[in-house]
C-alpha cells in the first residue's frame, strides 16, 4: 500500500474504494517477490510444506499458525495457493496492519515513537517503562531513527497473524520461562486482566510441566553433580563415566533418578509461593507509583527477595532432595521415612542445614543471570533482528545458556557449600562444620578448584535441560491456551 492511501472503513482505498483488492505495480511487485520465494519447485503454486520452508528461510518460523492463516485464503480447497489467493491474503492482511499502525499513530505523523508504543500499551492495561518500550521499538526500527514507519511496520508483522493490537501487545510482551533445576527465574510481569482470565496460573502450570520433564531427563547428571561435590577431594579421581557407573552398579540404571521425585515434587509449590511474594513485593516496592512498571534494576530485588521466599519455605524439601539423592540401597524407604529419621537423629534444624549459603547465592546467581540474558538479547536484536520480531528460538536459548553459565560460575562455590552442609551427616568421619568452615576446610584441603567440584555435569546439564524445557513449555502453552 503506498503512503498516500487512506484506509476507508469499507475496507478500500479512498481512491478506489469499490475496485476490491486490485494491486497497484509497487504492492504487486512484492507480493510477486515474496510468492517466487516461497514456490521452491516454481510450479506457480504454494503448499504447506513450501510455506513452512519459506517462511522458515525469511526468518518467519513461529510454529504452524501462520501457515494455516494463509491457507485459509486457498478459495477452491485445493490444499495450494495460486499467486492470486496469495495476494488476497497479503491484502486483506495489510488493510488490518494498516488500521493498527494508524491507531498506534496518535499524532498522525506517520510514524510511531517510543511514546506511542507505551501509550498504547497502557491502555490495553500493560504498563511498561520509557526503556521497554525502547526496546520493542528497537527490534521494528530497520533505519535506525528510533520510529517506525508504515513500510516497517507492514514489513514486520506481514506473515504473523495478528488481527488486533491485543494480540501485538501480548506477543511483545510474551516471554520465554526457562526451568534449568535450581535457577531462579524473575517472574514475568502480568497485567491484571491476564490475572483475572487464569492466563498467569496456566503459564505456571505450563512452566512446572516443563521444569518436571527437564528435572527428569537431566537427572542423572544431577545427581552425579551432587555425588561429586560432596565426596570432594576423594573424587578426584572420579571421573563422569566411572561416576556413573560406579553409582549404577550400586543400585542399577534407576538409581541414576535418585531424589528427582521430591525435585519435581517441589516446581509447583516453589512456583507459585515465589510468584505471590514477587506480586508482594513488587507493590511494596512500587509504593505511590500505583500501577507503574518496575524497572529492571527493582525487577531483579522483587524477584530475589520472592525467590528467597520461596525457598525459605520449600528449603526443607532440598535438604530431602540431597539425602535422597545421595542415598545408598535401602538406607530409605520414601520421602516420609527419609524425613521421619532425620528429624528423630538429627532434629528439626537439620531441615534448614545450608540455608546460608543457599540464600546469599540467590543474589549473584539471579542478578548475573538476569543481566547477561538482557544484554545479549538486546545487543543481538539491535544489531541483527531486522526482519523478526523477536531473537529466534535458537537465540534465546543461546542467550539463556550462556546466562545461566555465567550465574552459575558466580554462585556455584556458595551452591556446593551448600551441598555438603546438607549432606555432612551422612558423611563419615567428616565434622559438623559452618558455612565459613567448609569454606576454610575446602580451600586448605582441595584448593581453589575445590570450590567447583563436579560443575562439569553441572554445565552439561545446562543446554539439554535449557531445550528439554522450552520444547515442552511451548508444547504446554499451546494445550493450556497459553500461547499462539
Amino acid at each position: 500500500m503506498g503512503e498516500d492511501e487512506v484506509l476507508t472503513p469499507g475496507g478500500g482505498t479512498e481512491e478506489n474504494r469499490d475496485s476490491g483488492p486490485t494491486l497497484d505495480r509497487e504492492r504487486e511487485g512484492r507480493y510477486a517477490e515474496l510468492f517466487e520465494q516461497l514456490d521452491l519447485n516454481k510450479d506457480g503454486r504454494v503448499d504447506i510444506n513450501e510455506l513452512k520452508i519459506g517462511l522458515s528461510a525469511l526468518g518467519l518460523n513461529r510454529g504452524e499458525a501462520e501457515e494455516v492463516r494463509i491457507l485459509e485464503s486457498d478459495i477452491n480447497h485445493d490444499g495450494l495457493l495460486d499467486f492470486q489467493e496469495f495476494s488476497q491474503y497479503l491484502w486483506a492482511h495489510e488493510k488490518r496492519l494498516r488500521l493498527m499502525f494508524l491507531n498506534l499513530d496518535c499524532n498522525n505523523d506517520g510514524r510511531i515513537d517510543v511514546a506511542e508504543i507505551q501509550h498504547s500499551l497502557h491502555k490495553l492495561g500493560v504498563d511498561v517503562t520509557m526503556e521497554q518500550a525502547s526496546r520493542i521499538l528497537q527490534s521494528m526500527d530497520r533505519d535506525g531513527t528510533m520510529t517506525i514507519d508504515w513500510n516497517e511496520w507492514r514489513d514486520h508483522f506481514l506473515f504473523n497473524p495478528f488481527h488486533n493490537m491485543k494480540d501485538i501487545v501480548h506477543y511483545w510482551k510474551h516471554s520465554h520461562m526457562f526451568d534449568i533445576g535450581e535457577d531462579l527465574t524473575v517472574p514475568d510481569e502480568f497485567s491484571e486482566q491476564e490475572r483475572r482470565s487464569g492466563l498467569v496460573w496456566r503459564q505456571l502450570v505450563a512452566g512446572a510441566m516443563a521444569g518436571a520433564v527437564s528435572r527428569t531427563g537431566t537427572a542423572p547428571l544431577d545427581r552425579l553433580k551432587v555425588f561429586l561435590q560432596v565426596q570432594g577431594s576423594t573424587s578426584r579421581a572420579i571421573n563422569l563415566w566411572s561416576g556413573l557407573r560406579g553409582m549404577v552398579k550400586e543400585g542399577g540404571v534407576f538409581s541414576l533418578w535418585r531424589g528427582n521425585g521430591i525435585n519435581v515434587l517441589k516446581i509447583a509449590p516453589e512456583s507459585a509461593i515465589k510468584f505471590m511474594a514477587y506480586e508482594q513485593i513488587k507493590w511494596v516496592i512500587r509504593g505511590s507509583k500505583e500501577g507503574g512498571s518496575l524497572r529492571v534494576q527493582e525487577r531483579f530485588i522483587a524477584g530475589s527477595l520472592a525467590g528467597a521466599t520461596a525457598q525459605t519455605i520449600i528449603y526443607p524439601m532440598e535438604v530431602l532432595k540431597t539425602r535422597l539423592t545421595l542415598r545408598k540401597t535401602g538406607q530409605y524407604s520414601g520421602m516420609a521415612d527419609c524425613a521421619r529419621q532425620i528429624l528423630k537423629t538429627e532434629g528439626i534444624r537439620a531441615f534448614y542445614r545450608g540455608y546460608l549459603p543457599n540464600t546469599l547465592g540467590i543474589i549473584p546467581y539471579a542478578g548475573i543471570d538476569l543481566a547477561v540474558y538482557e544484554t545479549l538479547k538486546n545487543a543481538w536484536l539491535q544489531r541483527f533482528c531486522v526482519d523478526s520480531a523477536d531473537p529466534g528460538v535458537l537465540v534465546l536459548l543461546g542467550c539463556g545458556t550462556i546466562s545461566s553459565t555465567c550465574g552459575q560460575l558466580a554462585s556455584y562455590p556458595l551452591a556446593l557449600i551448600r551441598t555438603r552442609m546438607q549432606a555432612q551427616v551422612i558423611t563419615e568421619g567428616k565434622p559438623t562444620m559452618t558455612m565459613l568452615g567448609q569454606f576454610k576446610y575446602i580451600i586448605s584441603h582441595e584448593g581453589v578448584p575445590g570450590l567447583y567440584r563436579g560443575i562439569t555435569p553441572n554445565f552439561l546439564k545446562v543446554i539439554p535441560a535449557v531445550s528439554i524445557s522450552y520444547v515442552v513449555y511451548e508444547h504446554m502453552k499451546k494445550v493450556l491456551g497459553v500461547g499462539y
